[in-house]
């Protein structure tokens, strides 16, 4: 009779220990694991650079650059040119005033992706970007300088 007390109580003992490790396993099977959590809170959202811009830019527009450029032509002559300006602007004007202002020659080009490009003769890049700062057209980041 001890002996078949015993084993109950046996039965009894291992039935627990087994709920116990059951519950072990369970829990740690289908717990997500720390470094998981760290990993997730590591992960950025979406950034949109441009919300920030507001619409009431004066110039070249909130997204719009001006990009002056130099083109090589033959040995020592260079070619600079102006494009990305706003279609308000009177583009012989603006050429008018630099041609007079550089002592250079200079024409506008219709190109059919780019409108209307300024063209001047020699590297005017540096001298053309104050030019455009200075009397108003487009503001300083709004310019990108090409080349070289």
């Amino acid at each position: 009779m001890p002996f078949l007390d015993y084993r109950s109580a046996w039965d009894e003992v291992s039935d627990f220990s087994c709920l116990i490790l059951r519950t072990l396993v369970t829990s740690i099977l289908f717990q997500k694991p720390s470094f998981m959590s760290d990993l997730d809170a590591q992960i950025p959202g979406t950034f949109d650079p441009f919300a920030d811009a507001s619409a009431d830019d004066s110039g070249a527009g909130a997204k719009e650059y001006v990009h002056i450029r130099i083109q090589q032509r033959n040995g020592r002559k260079s070619l600079t040119t102006v494009q990305g300006l706003k279609k308000e602007f009177s583009y012989n004007k603006i050429l008018k005033d630099l041609k007079k202002e550089f002592c250079c020659n200079g024409t506008v080009v219709q190109d059919p992706e780019l409108g209307q490009v300024i063209q001047l003769q020699g590297d005017q890049r540096k001298n053309a970007s104050t030019f455009l700062i200075q009397a108003g057209i487009v503001k300083k980041e709004h310019i990108k300088i090409h080349g070289f």
